[in-house]
């Protein structure tokens, strides 16, 4: 009897050690039925001061914010995303939202903000002032209608609370023709940690920001558009001065995003890297000092059309654009502005 009474504890340790070990190269995520990645520390988050969320949605953003039980979400992925966002949000905790940020009317962007609005109490809607013809579009009106909500505006220099962190509206700066460059770019900072976070915003409304005087300088940067060579500039990067890049795109997408170029251009400056088509929903929480991530950082360095099946990658206005001038700057070290 003492035996076989052995050999069940050994096997109930051996069980118990695989379980561990499963749980360890996972890397704390989770892939939820409903096609967005859940991160398994979410009961943890809860009670974290400050975090961040960068939930994949595929090919598309949509980013929660939450500081000392009040939570903001900017963008919600195209119009297949919205129920996963909103499952995402319940899973954090989220109950009703202080802010929701349409960054621009893109479908990717907006396109499941309706069901969003529908579902949760909001009591500030932020889009920028520019309209669009789409349905996705048509339908967030809708919604924003049927709850009797109104839209606001956000102009440039305007400060937000949320807890005891804030954000800081840098853009856009003009009116612009294309969508992209109509994308509102926000800085949050909690205590002594900053991210900025700017849509799709490309080379023109990055440098009328960086041309403007305002403080770019963040440890976070989230990429502009999915890591197009459309986004991401040289003298942009060099004012933020990111230690950290997150890239919000989808896994084998058709645009070939991120672009190789932008991919070494974060290498140069020795920025660590994370990447929602190979990582799924990427969390970072603050204490004002340090920060914290829920996955490693990648360290592939490939672009979207190396990730990708090459017969499924088509060309578009986004990959046709001429290649910027990717000159080293010799007067400055990588990582500092």
């Amino acid at each position: 009897m003492k035996k076989h009474k052995g050999f069940k504890v050994l096997f109930l340790c051996l069980l118990i050690c695989t379980v561990f070990t499963f749980i360890g190269c996972r890397g704390g995520v989770a892939v939820s039925n409903t096609g967005v990645s859940m991160t398994e520390t979410a009961a943890d988050i809860k009670t974290s001061k400050f975090s961040m969320h960068f939930i994949d949605v595929g090919q598309g953003d949509a980013t929660l914010i939450g500081c000392d039980g009040e939570w903001m979400l900017i963008d919600a992925g195209d119009n297949t995303k919205g129920t996963a966002v909103q499952l995402y949000l319940k899973k954090a905790g989220v109950s009703r939202l202080k802010y929701i940020i349409g960054t621009h009317p893109d479908a990717d962007h907006i396109g499941g903000m309706d069901v969003i609005i529908t579902k949760f109490d909001c009591e500030n809607i932020l889009l920028p002032d520019k309209k669009s013809d789409s349905k996705e579009y048509e339908e967030l009106i809708d919604a924003i209608n049927y709850r009797n909500y109104k839209i606001s505006v956000p102009k440039v220099g305007e400060k937000f609370s949320l807890g005891s962190a804030d954000f800081t509206v840098l853009g856009p700066i003009s009116k612009a023709e294309s969508n992209n460059n109509n994308s509102i770019v926000v800085k949050v900072k909690y205590k002594d940690t900053s991210f900025l976070l700017s849509g799709d915003a490309e080379s023109e409304e990055e440098q009328e920001i960086a041309d403007s005087g305002a403080d770019l300088k963040s440890d976070v940067y989230h990429a502009g558009h999915h890591g197009s060579n459309t986004s991401s500039s040289n003298e942009w990067l060099k004012k933020i001065s990111p230690e950290y890049v997150v890239i919000s795109c989808g896994k084998g997408n058709t645009y070939g995003h991120p672009h190789r170029e932008v991919l070494d251009e974060f290498k140069k400056i020795g920025a660590k890297v994370y990447r929602t088509d190979e990582q799924g929903s990427i969390v970072v929480s603050s204490d004002g000092l340090k920060l914290s991530w829920n996955v490693s950082p990648s360290d592939t360095w490939k672009s979207g059309y190396e990730n990708a099946d090459t017969k499924d990658v088509v060309k578009n206005k986004a990959d046709t654009v001429p290649q910027r001038n990717m000159v080293e700057d010799k007067t400055t070290e990588p990582g500092n502005s």
